[in-house]
């Protein structure tokens, strides 16, 4: 866990930061060139804003607070300049999951102790292969949701869907990285 930083931090301090800033990123842009832009944005933010560093948190946790607006803002930037494939995957897709009553066709595996899972490296490991492997506006959907805590009527915003089709992107996230997990996580002996 990074510690409080005491001090105005320089811009050494700031650039060790770079390698967590791009694997954080790229995980949520999937475009390594995005990712760097980002990150470079993000530390030229920083050194620009460096006076208005509290040191109340960490460096660190500073950065990325920083860097979830230029993530925003980046893939705000790719969805004027292209559209947005809104059929990433078909229904059939998820029928597969289901019995025709509606219930899991399978049931889901027993994920053991979900709080010890999370404190393994190798759970996020497998968990980040999970997400490259989602279509990328269902990652991006599912990164603002879950790991950047955004609303859906920003998620929508920024992404230019509609409520519905964010919801059925969340639902479809969900549904293919427990299946991923079980597979290459549960399955594989990952607990």
């Amino acid at each position: 866990m990074a510690q409080a930083f005491s001090g105005k931090p320089d811009a050494r301090d700031l650039d060790k930061h770079r390698p967590q800033l791009l694997k954080y990123a790229m995980l949520q842009l999937r475009n390594a060139a995005q990712a760097e832009d980002a990150v470079q944005e993000t530390l030229i933010a920083a050194l620009r804003g460096i006076d208005g560093f509290a040191g109340g948190s960490s460096v660190r946790t500073w950065l990325i607070g920083i860097l979830k607006h230029k993530i925003v803002d980046s893939i705000r930037k790719s969805s004027r300049e292209q559209s947005l494939d809104q059929y990433e995957s078909s229904p059939e897709d998820m029928d597969a999951l289901f019995a025709p009553d509606g219930h899991y066709a399978d049931r889901p595996a027993d994920w053991g102790n979900p709080e010890e899972n999370l404190s393994r490296r190798r759970f996020f490991a497998a968990f980040e292969m999970c997400m490259e492997s989602l279509p990328k506006t269902t990652a991006q959907a599912f990164a603002m949701r879950e790991v950047m805590g955004m609303e859906t009527p920003e998620i929508c915003t920024t992404l230019r869907i509609t409520s519905s089709n964010c919801w059925v992107l969340l639902y479809r996230a969900r549904m293919r990285l427990r299946e991923c997990l079980e597979r290459n996580w549960i399955g594989a002996g990952g607990r």
